[in-house]
């Protein structure tokens, strides 16, 4: 077991590994070597968030598996905060029962004897104390992996890292050969911030704005973070709301304290996080697209504020995002939340505070469970009596809803 010791000096250490590059049809999709230069030219540390005196390793072009195991063994073994990154290619053994990063001499016959096993990574930082170690990840995997990181639904192991980043599908459009989109948001998201993000508001700018295939791994999920897992003006309770305007209007603020020039990636083309977040939930990957737009959230508000245009359009993009899902309850909690800072700020007669009120009021109707419904209710028609040009039916049927829900059930007749 990894221990530190009460004598030992307190270090940080990078080490950037570079696997094999994923090629398409003699195309380079994932160019590893381009990642691990870009990364290198960023302060040791900046990267690992850290003023302590650090080390770096760079590993590129490495194909012995003993001597990538060497390089993960001394990392380990630093007493402070370790950032590992790992790029390139994953693959699985013939019998399709191991997943191995490639290396540059991988031969497919041979993935067992020229190939890095995931699990000697896995074992290698099992040891390590909770808190210190955060495992960087752009990876594409080759179609003997993706159906082993299917069936586990993710990465395996690494029980006790922090683990951010990308694996691209089997097969997803040939890139450039240059730093790939995630690693080169996570570099100038670095670059650009007058004081270092935290890995998890990073990791949500980088995937948002990286341009993802359809279907790649985004991790962490949103169970792993620790996150739960436009309408029309005035809408009848029966009919679901149209959310495009939220959608459309939610652009990302520049970064707190960065030049105009120096933007977040959420304006402009390429740099949208919507698009993706969009997907994901079209996909039915609910968890991952409500992690990603909490935590561009979070980002809002600190820039511009708890009650900020900005802030209030990404609550109702999450608010929309759990309709979505199925959560209606949370939706509707975001939307009279979304519709109480419009009613402050914007006054009584703008139709985005009708907007936001229509999106609370369908998403409650949604609501089956009996004592979610009685207890959401009583703030919905207050909120709901305070837009005076409300059409009064909406709130006589709300009214007469709740109503019915409060009233104790009959008991039921038994047969005779």
């Amino acid at each position: 077991m990894y221990l530190i010791g009460p004598g030992q000096q307190q270090r940080g250490h990078v080490l950037l590994i570079a696997g094999d590059a994923a090629v398409r049809r003699g195309t380079v999709q994932l160019a590893p070597s381009a990642n691990l230069a870009a990364l290198a030219m960023v302060p040791a540390s900046v990267l690992l968030g850290s003023g302590l005196p650090t080390d770096t390793v760079c590993l590129d072009g490495a194909r012995d598996p003993n001597t990538v195991l060497a390089r993960l063994r001394a990392a380990a073994a630093t007493p402070g905060p370790l950032l590992l990154y790992l790029s390139g290619r994953l693959t699985a053994d013939r019998r399709g029962r191991g997943l191995y990063l490639a290396l540059a001499g991988t031969a497919r016959a041979a993935v067992r004897y020229t190939a890095l096993p995931w699990d000697w990574l896995v074992g290698e930082l099992r040891g390590r104390p909770a808190g210190l170690t955060t495992v960087l990840l752009d990876l594409a995997a080759d179609k003997e992996a993706w159906p082993l990181l299917q069936e586990c639904g993710g990465l395996p192991g690494l029980p006790s890292p922090e683990v951010y980043g990308v694996v691209c599908p089997p097969g997803f459009a040939a890139g450039s050969g240059t730093v790939s989109g995630y690693t080169r948001h996570w570099i100038e998201q670095l670059r650009r911030s007058p004081s270092r993000p935290a890995d998890v508001q990073l990791h949500a700018w980088a995937a948002g704005a990286a341009g993802l295939p359809p279907g790649a791994l985004v991790l962490p999920t949103a169970r792993e973070l620790g996150t739960r897992p436009g309408p029309q003006q005035q809408p009848l309770p029966q009919q679901q709301p149209d959310r495009q305007r939220a959608w459309q209007e939610a652009g990302a603020p520049a970064a707190p304290a960065a030049p105009a020039s120096d933007r977040v990636p959420g304006e402009g083309s390429g740099g949208d996080p919507r698009p993706h977040i969009h997907a994901l939930a079209t996909e039915g990957r609910h968890s991952e697209a409500a992690a990603l737009a909490r935590a561009w959230e979070e980002h809002v508000r600190r820039a511009y504020g708890f009650s900020s245009p900005e802030a209030v359009q990404w609550a109702e993009i999450r608010a929309d995002l759990a309709r979505m899902a199925g959560d209606f309850l949370l939706a509707t909690g975001l939307w009279i939340g979304a519709c109480r800072v419009r009613l402050g700020g914007q006054g009584a007669a703008d139709p985005e505070v009708y907007a936001a009120a229509a999106g609370a009021l369908y998403c409650w109707s949604q609501l089956r469970d009996r004592a979610s419904a009685v207890e959401s209710g009583p703030e919905l028609l207050a909120l709901l009596g305070a837009l005076p040009a409300l059409e009064p039916r909406y709130l006589r049927l709300a009214q007469a809803r709740l109503e019915a829900l409060r009233a104790p059930e009959l008991p039921r007749a038994v047969p005779t």
